[in-house]
């Protein structure tokens, strides 16, 4: 039996009528089960939905194939058949660091080096996708409780090398420290909506020369006959996906690196969530040049992937930035995360935000030089911070 495997045994754990199982497949659990619970929690997102999730492995993007093995450690509450889910945490048996957002690499490194085995470790996370959520999804404090009990015990029973858990709300992040992690600091950018009424009033927040810049940008991508739809999960033709997709790959082709989605995926996400897709294509003549995909619920837009099949200048700018901040204002949409890292978000409205990650080492030496290691880096993210608050591009 492999490390994986070992996993997989249904265990009765200490708190009462309780019991514990690792969850290969969400089919196991069912999406009304899932979803009631990822609804209770008040920093759930579309990317914890039963869709989202199923569609990554479904699609085989994130499976064992692909180094993210699922593995969600669940907590049951009573006996069959009436078992109720009152805890879950989504949880991947990785192979490697790949499409984290939250580097380890030369943790990875180090352990090699004194011939230990970094992988396969315990990560929680949404595959390829750094936006911050609950990862302890529970629907009281017990079930809290028994849920961290759970995970102690499968870090303790096994032999890998690590738990990591990334992106929680700070909330969440505190009761990982008291649970004996250790936490990482980071920084994004995400832009306040202030019930702003257009884009011009948007505009006239900011500092002169960014106003000015801004105005330049989308000047640029008008002059050069750009036109743009947005098209609704609910009106995404399969051209609108495969354009997309094509777009998509174009844009780690540039970069020379290997893309993470299939097409498959994204055709998933826009059959069983619509409601929460938008398709934004930049059209010259007619002809599609350029499309992004954001993911939103009521309050927030998160811009996830961008690409464009012919250079003009800005486009990226408007395509992924300007056209999805027209579409919060008009749709009052609280805030609109662009993603991971870029200041250069912050001379077009973003303001910086930390980011949580928590980890567990079983190797008690490691574990002390990444503590000591990590106290270092957090006081550099303030000083960090600090920096770049200075910088604020709204008029003060």
């Amino acid at each position: 039996m492999d490390k994986a495997e070992s996993l997989m045994n249904e265990s009765a754990n200490a708190f009462g009528n309780y019991r514990t199982r690792i969850v290969s497949s969400l089919s196991k659990i069912g999406q009304p089960a899932w979803d009631a619970l990822v609804q209770l929690q008040p920093d759930a997102n579309p990317f914890l939905s039963f869709a989202f999730l199923d569609a990554l492995h479904e699609s085989a993007c994130a499976s064992a194939k692909s180094g993210w093995q699922p593995q969600f450690l669940t907590i049951w509450r009573g006996e069959e058949p009436a078992q109720e889910l009152v805890a879950a945490l989504p949880l991947y048996v990785k192979s490697h660091s790949y499409g984290e957002y939250v580097f380890d690499w030369a943790w990875a490194d180090a352990y090699e080096r004194n011939g230990l085995e970094y992988y396969p470790k315990l990560l929680s996370a949404i595959p390829f996708t750094p936006v911050t959520g609950s990862r302890l999804l529970t629907r009281d404090a017990e079930a809290m409780t028994a849920l961290l009990a759970a995970l102690l015990a499968v870090q303790q029973g096994n032999n890998f090398s690590s738990t990591h858990i990334l992106y929680p709300p700070s909330a969440q992040a505190d009761i990982l420290r008291n649970a004996g992690f250790m936490l990482r600091t980071g920084v994004q950018f995400h832009w306040l909506n202030a019930d702003y009424r257009n884009f011009d009033e948007f505009l006239h927040t900011l500092e002169r020369k960014k106003r000015k810049n801004i105005r330049a940008e989308r000047r640029k991508v008008q002059q050069a006959g750009v036109t743009f739809r947005h098209v609704s999960g609910h009106e995404a033709s399969d051209a609108d996906w495969i354009f997309f997709k094509r777009c998509y790959d174009h844009t780690y082709a540039a970069h020379h690196s290997t893309p993470y989605l299939n097409l498959d995926f994204f055709q998933r996400i826009g059959r069983t969530m619509p409601q929460n897709i938008l398709l934004i294509v930049a059209e010259q003549d007619g002809i599609p040049i350029a499309s992004s995909l954001l993911i939103h619920d009521e309050h927030t837009v998160y811009g996830r992937y961008w690409g464009a099949v012919k250079h003009i200048d800005c486009l990226h700018f408007e395509t992924a930035y300007y056209q999805p901040l027209e579409f919060c204002i008009v749709n009052n949409m609280a805030c609109f995360e662009g993603g991971a890292q870029g200041e250069h978000k912050m001379a077009r409205g973003f303001l910086p935000q930390k980011t949580w990650s928590a980890h567990w080492l079983a190797h008690a030496a490691f574990a002390h030089a990444i503590e000591e290691f990590l106290q270092r880096e957090s006081g550099g993210i303030d000083t960090y911070m600090d920096e770049l608050n200075e910088r604020n591009p709204f008029k003060l």
